[in-house]
């Protein structure tokens, strides 16, 4: 997990998650108020652990035949991606 550049206090988990999926919204330090922006090639790690493995599961690599099972497995691995996406982004001080 990230840590702030000028105070080194952690960025909660909860809080880089809901930066990502509230429009990559900047976060801001709880101890100093540094404000810090998502970097773009975070957000390709995101799109790729989320967006990009459910897609290519649903469409392309399923064995089932039954819809309703490929989305929920689809759905399954978006989720997972999503929750591991926090530990792998990092982000930048903003000016």
């Amino acid at each position: 997990m990230q840590k702030c550049g000028k105070c080194n206090a952690h960025f909660s988990w909860r809080k880089i998650y809901k930066s990502l999926w509230w429009n990559y919204n900047p976060i801001k330090c709880n101890e100093c108020d540094t404000t810090y922006k998502i970097t773009m090639p975070s957000r390709l790690i995101f799109v790729s652990l989320t967006i990009f493995p459910m897609l290519s599961f649903g469409f392309f690599l399923s064995p089932f035949s039954n819809g309703v099972v490929t989305l929920g497995i689809a759905i399954f691995i978006l989720i997972i991606g999503s929750m591991l996406a926090p530990f792998l982004v990092t982000y930048k001080k903003s000016f």
